[in-house]
């Protein structure tokens, strides 16, 4: 490096340092008071070989002893979930954000013990949301005859995968742990294209099928046996009201043995869509429906361009 790209260069370090100096949010450097995005994904990751042993590779521990590979694993998430916990207790203490592990009979004293405390009744969790997620998988192979077996969904469905993450970070969403969950959920956006809230209730026998653009709010209640496929959104009808609506019902709740066909928009708090209906592909809905109900939009008529000749070589009867 010559001396004048040398200069060039400390001069623009130094006008970064000045831009530091404006106390805006970008403006922060303290890497050490926030959770680490990298540390969080690989948790992730790790509590996804507690849910499903047998698909992924263990490339860390290598033990003979099934039980010995297990409680290595678990210690370490256990580490450092407990830290990434504690990160974000301060954070959120800081902020006067909710953050606390009352509801798992954690009491508030030492954040570090609370933070274990936390991290270590997430894990007694673990076989809960493995029952779930059964179902998920069992509701994904009975309703995609394309799955050749479970072993193809659990390696390859993005659907599973995604609803696999959330239904891990729904847990610690409802310990109130901060930015955690939401750094998992959006890990899985990222890797999957669905986009699901850690706040949202789903129940059991979920299955998504194809699921790119999926997005499914944090106030959203769905209930077992539903299906959902790719572009469908269960949203808010508006957000204008910005942070004041935090907190309130704004996403609709969807009822036992209902399918959302690809397009889908159904939004609103009140918006409740009854059990056992069929919303079809690129419906609009802000209002609720009973059960049973079909919701279809009347098909539009399609028009050809052409020489009648070719048209009717091309679609014959159907012209």
């Amino acid at each position: 490096m010559d001396r004048q790209n040398d200069n060039e260069l400390k001069l623009l370090a130094k006008t970064l340092l000045a831009d530091y100096e404006k106390g805006r949010t970008i403006d922060t450097r303290d890497i050490f008071h926030r959770p680490d995005k990298e540390v969080v994904r690989d948790i992730t990751k790790k509590l996804l070989r507690l849910i499903t042993p047998g698909y992924y590779q263990d490339r860390t521990y290598r033990f003979y002893n099934m039980e010995s590979n297990l409680i290595v694993l678990i210690e370490d998430v256990l580490v450092n979930l407990s830290r990434q916990i504690g990160i974000v207790l301060r954070y959120a203490n800081e902020r006067n954000a909710q953050g606390s592990g009352q509801e798992c009979g954690c009491t508030e004293g030492d954040m570090d013990e609370q933070a274990y405390c936390l991290a270590k009744s997430f894990l007694f969790r673990i076989p809960k949301i493995r029952e779930y997620v059964q179902t998920d998988l069992e509701a994904t192979f009975q309703g995609d005859p394309a799955a050749y077996n479970m072993d193809e969904i659990v390696l390859s469905y993005p659907g599973l995968l995604a609803t696999a993450i959330n239904r891990l970070a729904h847990e610690l969403f409802l310990l109130n742990i901060p930015l955690i969950p939401r750094m998992m959920t959006e890990y899985a956006h990222s890797t999957t294209g669905i986009d699901i809230n850690p706040g949202a209730t789903i129940g059991k026998y979920f299955f998504i099928d194809h699921g790119t653009g999926i997005v499914i709010g944090s106030t959203t209640e769905i209930g077992n046996y539903v299906k959902v496929y790719q572009g469908v959104t269960l949203g808010a009808l508006s957000t204008s009201g910005g942070q004041s609506l935090h907190g309130v019902k704004r996403h609709p709740t969807i009822e036992d043995n209902v399918t959302i066909y690809s397009g889908a928009s159904i939004l609103g708090g009140n918006t409740v869509v009854g059990a056992g209906s069929v919303i079809g592909s690129n419906a609009f809905l802000t209002r609720s429906v009973p059960a049973g109900t079909r919701v279809t939009i009347k098909n539009q008529e399609l028009q050809f361009q052409g020489k009648p000749a070719e048209l009717e070589d091309t679609f014959g009867m159907w012209i």
